[in-house]
């Protein structure tokens, strides 16, 4: 992945038919081979892509083109960063809960005046502009010479796919003067790379509706004339999940996440959140809001909108302002959105939370696949997240939509930057409450759909094909943390050699779809007008803000103090009555699960028809959700006893 890399939305699925050593507590990180660099210079290990093979190789670039360029700062401490992040997270450490302000943690760690002065000087030395100069990065622009002449590489052009990208050739470095300053430098590479301009946003999306029969609670209304299903008749897909229920089944008792603030990063802003909001809360039994209880922080300009499909991303902020807020209704809300999807402008969003210290608590739906990530961006990332984790602020990721990744990749993978091993990765269930707002039981998201056949007497190809699932499973370039050791067991942990590495999810909410989650938006109806509709939705851009509410929830239990960086606190309480431990099989071992669905057509009315299909729960791909820990629902969902555990602590 590279700063002009576009993430996409991680898991805004409706799926309608759409003091301690730093030895000692050391976290994962990306893995890179040890890169040589000139004599006198030091190596910017990763920057040469792995797609820049001679066999691909298409000639050298032009020494006219442009390049833009990030060279994100190391400070002060880096190794110093690492571990006092690990420390203050750890409840086993002396320094846990220490955390450090935002000034504090600038002053300790962050670069100096000095460093910052010293790249800009050094890039403007070698012929390129300097356009930025910021506590994170220092940003230029210049011709391919300048930048071969800063980087002591060569650019050339190399064929990735169908297409040609720009690539050094060989790792690039710089002077051995600028080696405890210079982090990473990103934009050397441009796959893909798209001019951006200032725009405005677009209109929302065209209309999105589910059709009926629905089911209220799970299994309240029975298909009784549609074909069995394992042996049986099957539900009708619940309407859509609302706060009410959400909180009974992940224990939310009497807390209301008072006095904690939850940020939500997504890429542009919904121009009707506030409206939207407050009608959805209005509408489905949600606390009102508080006068300044929802704010955002935006960007002056946005970019490369037609590129990210912006009027997407306004049903993403949606559903994470409306699901946290359906779980924790006293809790702050700060949106903070990118001018757009690239990792650049995703990077800013979460360094204004970090500098500012906006919230304890950051849930983001979105992401990629761990082969696009690059290890400069990578540790721009992990940077950012290790800088909130001193300040006492989690990162909250949703693990990704689509399983193993084989089915939509042909490689099986994990979702970045959920990946990291200084963030929570979220991964999903589907979940069942039943009457009177019972929790009934949950499976790992993972479906299989088949139609209705023709004659209405059987489905076609049953159980049919898998569609989307919780993304999980082993990483290829972030080694195992301390906190996951004697927890996720070795076939998962060495599932890609004989190293231990990082394995996602962490812990896991209602994911899927078909029990998922009732959300209020401002659409483009059938008409062109605009107005106000409701649907239900799911993915695990839900789990994620799902799971922040959740930890809102906890950390006024707690007291009031930061939960941090809670991946520490939430492995220590494994094997508990505080999670319930997913299966993707609750009822028994022989008891498969499906839901019926019935969807219109063209997604909004019966004009041209409905169709009929039925969804099989549990079947993600080759991820399996079994007893313990698992690379579908983590650690599992929380229980009845989770939020008020903190109460102890």
């Amino acid at each position: 992945m590279r700063t002009s890399r576009a993430r996409r939305r991680a898991g805004l699925s409706m799926a309608a038919t759409l003091p301690l050593l730093a030895g000692a507590l050391a976290l994962g990180i990306p893995s890179a081979s040890a890169d040589s660099a000139p004599a006198g210079r030091d190596a910017l290990q990763g920057t040469k892509p792995v797609w820049a093979t001679a066999k691909a190789d298409q000639g050298a670039t032009a020494d006219s083109g442009k390049v833009n360029i990030r060279v994100h700062l190391a400070g002060r401490d880096a190794k110093g960063l690492a571990a006092y992040a690990a420390a203050v997270s750890d409840p086993k450490s002396p320094s846990y809960g220490k955390y450090l302000s935002a000034k504090e943690a600038q002053a300790r760690f962050g670069a100096t005046r000095h460093q910052i002065d010293q790249v800009v000087q050094w890039l403007k030395s070698s012929g390129l502009t300097v356009t930025g100069a910021h506590q994170h990065y220092v940003s230029a622009t210049g011709d391919v010479a300048a930048a071969e002449k800063a980087f002591s590489t060569q650019l050339r052009n190399y064929r990735k796919g169908s297409r040609t990208y720009r690539a050094p050739s060989s790792t690039a470095s710089v002077p051995a003067a600028l080696s405890d300053a210079v982090l990473a430098v990103s934009g050397l590479d441009n796959a893909p790379h798209k001019s951006s301009h200032d725009e405005t946003l677009p209109p929302p999306d065209a209309v999105f509706r589910n059709s009926g029969p629905f089911s209220s609670y799970f299994g309240s209304r029975t298909a009784s004339t549609l074909p069995s299903a394992y042996g049986s008749k099957v539900p009708y897909a619940v309407k859509g999940y609302t706060g009410k229920q959400l909180r009974a089944a992940y224990g939310a008792g009497s807390w209301t996440g008072k006095g904690v603030t939850v940020a939500i990063t997504d890429a542009y802003a919904s121009p009707t959140i506030a409206k939207d909001a407050a009608e959805y809360a209005k509408r489905n039994g949600d606390a009102p809001y508080k006068r300044g209880q929802l704010s955002q922080v935006l960007p002056d300009d946005y970019t490369k909108t037609e590129e990210c499909g912006a009027s997407g991303w306004y049903g993403e902020e949606t559903l994470d302002v409306e699901a946290v807020h359906a779980v924790a209704p006293a809790a702050d809300i700060v949106y903070v959105g990118g001018a757009s999807c690239y990792d650049a402008d995703l990077l800013d969003s979460l360094n204004k939370i970090v500098d500012h210290r906006l919230a304890d608590i950051v849930s983001n739906s979105w992401g990629d696949v761990e082969a696009n990530e690059t290890p400069d961006v990578a540790a721009a990332y992990d940077q950012v997240f290790k800088m909130g984790a001193v300040e006492g602020i989690g990162f909250y990721f949703s693990s990704g939509d689509d399983g193993d990744n084989v089915a939509s990749t042909g490689t099986k993978q994990i979702d970045v930057p959920s990946n990291s091993a200084w963030v929570t990765s979220v991964g999903g269930t589907s979940l069942a409450v039943g009457k009177h707002d019972s929790y009934q039981w949950e499976t790992g998201w993972g479906t299989m759909k088949a139609s209705l056949a023709a004659d209405g007497k059987s489905w076609t190809g049953f159980p049919g094909a898998y569609t989307s699932g919780a993304g999980g499973g082993t990483s290829s370039t972030v080694k195992q943390p301390f906190y996951q050791r004697g927890v996720v067991p070795d076939s998962l942990a060495k599932a890609n050699g004989k190293a231990r590495m990082r394995t996602a999810p962490d812990i896991a909410a209602v994911a899927d779809p078909n029990t998922g989650f009732l959300v209020g938006q401002t659409q483009t109806l059938p008409d062109g007008s605009v107005g106000y509709d409701e649907y239900r939705i799911g993915g695990t851009s839900l789990a994620a803000p799902v799971i922040a509410g959740v930890q809102a929830l906890a950390q006024q239990a707690q007291h009031g103090r930061p939960l941090g960086f809670a991946n520490p606190a939430i492995y220590a309480r494994y094997g508990s009555k505080t999670y319930h431990d997913v299966t993707d099989h609750p009822l028994g071992a022989k008891r498969d699960l499906a839901v019926a669905r019935v969807d219109f057509a063209n997604g909004s009315d019966a004009a041209d028809g409905v169709l009929t299909s039925v969804r099989s729960l549990g079947k993600d791909a080759s991820l399996k959700a079994v007893k313990g820990y698992d690379d579908v629902t983590g650690v599992g969902t929380p229980a009845a006893g989770y939020v008020n555990s903190y109460r102890r602590h």
